[in-house]
C-alpha cells in the first residue's frame, strides 16, 4: 500500500523528492509526458501537486480511469468539501470549484441537468452547424490567404469557435468575444478569479438579453426546458458550453493541424496522402487531447484503491492523456479506435462531442483546401506550449503559404460578421440589456460573486 506520506512520488527530473510533482509551470507544459512516465513508475495513481501549494492525485492507468470515471458513488463530483479549505485567490479554484452543471454534480442533480444540456445540443441543426462553420471558416481563410502568413491559433482557430458559439447561443459578437476572453484569462490562472467574475457578469448580461428577446438559439432553450432550470443553473451551463465550445475546440484544431503539418504520416494530406483529417483527429485524441488532465472527482472519506491511499476530499484527477498512451492498453495501429478516454466516459461524457467533431473537422478540412500549400514557419520542436495541467494547447502556430488573391468582402445575408469588441453586432430583433439590471439580475451576480446566502 503507498500513500502521499509514505512514498513521495519521483521529482520530474528522476530523483527522489520531498513533494509530489509539480503539474503547474513551463517544465510540465513542454514535457507531459516524461512527468507522466515518471508517474507511472509509482503505481496507477500518483500524488502531484496541481497548483502551489494544493495536492492533488493523478490517475494514469487507462483500466483505473474507466473503473473512477463509471462510479459516482465512490467518487463523487462535489468539490464543495475540498473546496472549504482553498484559498478564494488559488488559480485553479475557479476551473475546480462546485459548479451546478451536468458535469461537476452527482445524482440526481446531474441526471436533470444533463437532460437539459442534451435536449438543447439535440434541438441544433447540424445541417445548418455544418454551413455556417463553413462560411464563417472560408471568411476567415479569405483574410488570411493575401497575407502568405498566419497565426492559426489567433487567426484562425481560436476566431473560428467563437463565431459558432456566438451563432448557437444567439450572442451578439462584442459579448460573445468578452466571454471567450474570460475564459482564455481563466484557463492561463493569472487574475483567474477576476476572469471568473467577468465571465459570470458577461453570461447574466446574455441571459438578461434572451428573456427580453427570446430566440431560436441555445440560451433560450435552456432557459425554457421543462426540467426548469433555475437562473443559476441556466447561467452555468452556459459556461460550460462556453468553456467546451470555444477554448477545447480550438486546442483540437490546432493541435490536429500541427500534426498534419508536421508527421509525416499524416504530411502527405496536404497534398492527397493516405490518411485522412479523421484519422489525424483521432490520433490527436488519443495522444495529445486538448482536455489532457480533468475529470476531478473527490472521495468522502479515504479509500484504499488499486493498492494506493486516497485521501478523503482531495481531488483525483484522470489524466486522460496518460491513460490513453498507458503502455499497458497502447496499441501500435489506432487508426478508427475511438476507444480513447478524451470525451469522457460514464455519466460525465461530453455531451458536445457530436457538435465539437463537426466543427474540427470542417474547420480543418476547409483549411487544407483554401490554403494547399502550407508549410510550418517554425520548426515542430521549437513551438511552444501553454503552462496549465488541465489543457494541451500550444502558444502559437504560425505557417507560410503561397499568398492568395485579394477577396471582395462578403455581402448580404451570408456575410459573417467578425467578433470585434470595439464594433458589436447586436441584431436588430435583439434589444441591449438593460443598463439598469432587473432584481433577478442583480441578484444572480451577487450570488455568482460569492455574496448571496
Amino acid at each position: 500500500m503507498t500513500s502521499p506520506d509514505s512514498s513521495p512520488a519521483p521529482s520530474p527530473d528522476g530523483s527522489a523528492a520531498d513533494g509530489p510533482p509539480s503539474l503547474h509551470g513551463p517544465e510540465f507544459a513542454a514535457d507531459p509526458e516524461g512527468v507522466y512516465r515518471l508517474l507511472r513508475a509509482h503505481g496507477p495513481i500518483a500524488p502531484v501537486e496541481l497548483s502551489p501549494g494544493v495536492p492533488g492525485m493523478l490517475v494514469t492507468d487507462y483500466d483505473v480511469a474507466l473503473e473512477i470515471l463509471r462510479d459516482q458513488v465512490k467518487f463523487p463530483r462535489d468539490a464543495r468539501r475540498w473546496q472549504q479549505g482553498i484559498p478564494p485567490e488559488c488559480p485553479v479554484l475557479p476551473i475546480m470549484a462546485y459548479r451546478p452543471t451536468c458535469n461537476l454534480t452527482d445524482d440526481p442533480l446531474r441526471s436533470r441537468l444533463r437532460e437539459a444540456v442534451t435536449d438543447t445540443l439535440d434541438q441544433v441543426d447540424l445541417n445548418a452547424l455544418r454551413t455556417f462553420v463553413e462560411r464563417s471558416a472560408d471568411h476567415l481563410i479569405d483574410q488570411m490567404g493575401p497575407l502568405g502568413e498566419a497565426d492559426l491559433r489567433t487567426e484562425y482557430a481560436l476566431v473560428l469557435p467563437l463565431l459558432v458559439f456566438n451563432e448557437l447561443c444567439g450572442c451578439p459578437a462584442e459579448l460573445g468575444e468578452r466571454m471567450v476572453a474570460a475564459v482564455r484569462e481563466v484557463l492561463k490562472w493569472e487574475n483567474s478569479e477576476e476572469a471568473n467574475m467577468t465571465l459570470g457578469l458577461a453570461v447574466l448580461e446574455l441571459m438578461a438579453l434572451k428573456r427580453e428577446n427570446p430566440g431560436q438559439d441555445m440560451t433560450t432553450w435552456l432557459m425554457d426546458h421543462p426540467a426548469r432550470l433555475t437562473d443559476e443553473e441556466v447561467a452555468h451551463q452556459i459556461v460550460m458550453l462556453v468553456g467546451a465550445g470555444s477554448e477545447l475546440v480550438q486546442n483540437l484544431i490546432v493541435n490536429t493541424l500541427r500534426l498534419l503539418l508536421s508527421d509525416e504520416r499524416f504530411g502527405g494530406e496536404l497534398s492527397g496522402g493516405s490518411l485522412s483529417v479523421e484519422d489525424a483527429l483521432d490520433e490527436v485524441l488519443w495522444t495529445d487531447p486538448p482536455l489532457a488532465n480533468f475529470g476531478v472527482s473527490y472521495p468522502v472519506e479515504p479509500l484504499d484503491f488499486h493498492g494506493v491511499r486516497l485521501p478523503a476530499d482531495q481531488p483525483v484527477v484522470i489524466s486522460f492523456a496518460a491513460a490513453n498512451n498507458d503502455p499497458a492498453t497502447r496499441a501500435e495501429d489506432r487508426a478508427g479506435n475511438r476507444a480513447h478516454l478524451s470525451w469522457g466516459v460514464g455519466p460525465h461524457a461530453c455531451p458536445a462531442q457530436g457538435q465539437a467533431r463537426i466543427i474540427a473537422t470542417i474547420a480543418i478540412e476547409k483549411l487544407l483546401d483554401g490554403l494547399p500549400d502550407m508549410r510550418l514557419a517554425t520548426p515542430v520542436e521549437e513551438l511552444t506550449w501553454r503552462p496549465g495541467f488541465i489543457q494541451r494547447a500550444l502558444s502559437s502556430l504560425p505557417v507560410r503559404f503561397p499568398p492568395l488573391p485579394a477577396q471582395a468582402p462578403p455581402a448580404g445575408p451570408d456575410a459573417v460578421a467578425e467578433p470585434r469588441s470595439d464594433e458589436p453586432e447586436t441584431p436588430a430583433d435583439e434589444a441591449p440589456a438593460p443598463e439598469a439590471p432587473a432584481r433577478w439580475w442583480r441578484r444572480l451576480a451577487n450570488w455568482w460573486g460569492g455574496d448571496a446566502d
